[in-house]
């Protein structure tokens, strides 16, 4: 059986701006093959220096040990800003600490049982959608994927369904917005003062706009059915009555407003992600996914069964392992330092890369294939614990990765149980990194209803 699709990577040597050109372009075909199998690889231009780090000792030591001396580098955030304000995805230090203090209490575990029922109705209505497209003929999978990641986080975060007029309207503008956002901006490339112009494209600046416009009028209904006592306990109600326990602050509607722009991009794009590539790589692989769709009838819907959903569980681990949403995350040096012997200075930019990491040749075997039984092998566990990070890890680890977990198993029993995947022949999805590893060109499967 032929491998899960890939990039190509890019010639060993490459002029500077022909490298540029590419990583602005789509980041993961930009980069060399050599990078599936270095410890760390170095690379300069007349804005910066950076370091990709796969060695677990580095790694551990960013993320685990000693976090405060990497924050994360603006040159990404600075292309996101428009949309996601002071979010906790791009802020460092006390106040990144002071907003971790108000949203973690909500994606507690214990917690979870709370947006399970919201969760399951989003799975229910993703199988009433796809029905009238479940006749064989080939189906655009991505759109479905996002606009049913998106009933999730609506039904989860406020309590109304991707059909509330709301809903509808946010996720329309967010998907002109994703079309208008690149990854990287001239920021990416160029550090400056906050004031220094960041070249944002008018449509961009735009659709950020009516987004936080909309996402600001579900926060300002939300405050005032919380003084009236008459608030769901969703996710929203949870983090706007939550104070710092330190401080007793809590949220101001503008900064609700950051906080659920963030929540809606990561929550809704990366499912969406993992969710697309995880019905492709089924419907390649027929075997597993008729294993899957088993488990699936035979799973009851209680939150008490989730658990048992372990092939599901390992489907969804390995489709984060060949397709991470975020392919790539940046911190910055503070001070001067040295990686594997070499001499860092300050504000360097260091970058890890989940999409190397994982498909790395020392840590995996067969890296490229897909296998979700090897997280049931014993030499799968080593490897797991230094070189799988879907979540990032540390304190800066996501606060909902237990709540992506959770939906992808209930989205996938909900989908499995009543429909077969197959592949379009001669029609092989390439991924490319825009917000998320996404199809450069969609993902087109045929779906028939299970008889």
């Amino acid at each position: 059986m032929s491998l899960p699709p890939k990039p190509v990577p890019r010639a060993p040597r490459v002029s500077l701006w022909r490298h540029l050109r590419l990583f602005r372009a789509d980041i993961l075909s930009a980069q060399p093959a050599r990078l599936y199998r270095a410890w760390m690889a170095e690379f300069r231009t007349p804005f910066f220096r950076s370091v990709l780090v796969n060695d677990p000792a580095l790694l551990r030591c960013v993320l685990k040990e000693r976090p405060r001396d990497f924050p994360k580098s603006d040159r990404i955030g600075a292309g996101l800003r428009p949309l996601l304000g002071a979010s906790v995805f791009l802020t460092n230090g006390p106040l990144w600490a002071h907003q971790r203090r108000i949203i973690d209490p909500a994606f507690e575990r214990g917690r979870l049982k709370d947006s399970f029922g919201a969760m399951r109705a989003a799975g229910d209505a993703a199988v009433t959608r796809l029905a009238p497209l479940a006749g064989g003929r080939a189906v655009e999978i991505e759109p479905f994927a996002s606009h049913a990641a998106a009933d999730v986080i609506f039904r989860t975060l406020f309590s109304i369904p991707i059909e509330h007029g709301t809903a509808q309207a946010t996720y329309r503008e967010f998907h002109a917005h994703q079309r208008s956002q690149p990854l990287l901006n001239l920021a990416a490339f160029v550090k400056g003062p906050g004031w220094m112009p960041r070249l944002h494209s008018r449509k961009t600046r735009a659709t950020a706009r009516r987004i936080r416009g909309l996402i600001a009028g579900l926060v300002a209904e939300r405050a005032g059915r919380i003084e009236a006592g008459d608030a769901p306990r969703d996710l929203a109600t949870r983090i706007m009555t939550t104070p710092d326990p330190e401080t007793g602050a809590r949220f101001s509607r503008e900064e609700m407003v950051d906080q659920v722009a963030i929540f809606f991009l990561a929550g809704h794009e990366t499912s969406a992600s993992t969710l697309g590539w995880t019905l492709y790589l089924l419907a390649t692989h027929p075997g597993i996914q008729e294993r899957a769709a088993a488990e699936a009838k035979a799973f009851s819907g209680a939150f008490s069964e989730l658990s048992k959903l372990k092939l599901i569980r390992d489907i969804t681990r390995e489709t984060l392992r060949l397709y991470p949403p975020v392919p790539m995350m940046v911190r910055e040096t503070t001070r001067p330092e040295r990686f594997r012997s070499r001499a860092l200075g300050r504000g360097t930019q260091v970058v890890l890369s989940p999409w190397h990491l994982h498909r790395h040749e020392r840590f995996w075997q067969d890296p490229d294939a897909f296998d979700p039984d090897r997280w049931s092998r014993e030499e799968t566990k080593e490897s797991a614990r230094r070189a799988f990070l879907p979540f990032s890890a540390g304190p800066r680890v996501c606060p909902g990765a237990g709540f992506a977990m959770a939906e992808a198993a209930v989205l996938l029993a909900a989908l499995l149980s009543r429909y077969r995947f197959a592949p379009v022949e001669g029609d092989v999805p390439v991924p490319v990194a825009h917000l998320t590893v996404r199809s450069q060109a969609g993902i087109r499967l045929r779906v028939t209803e299970r008889r």
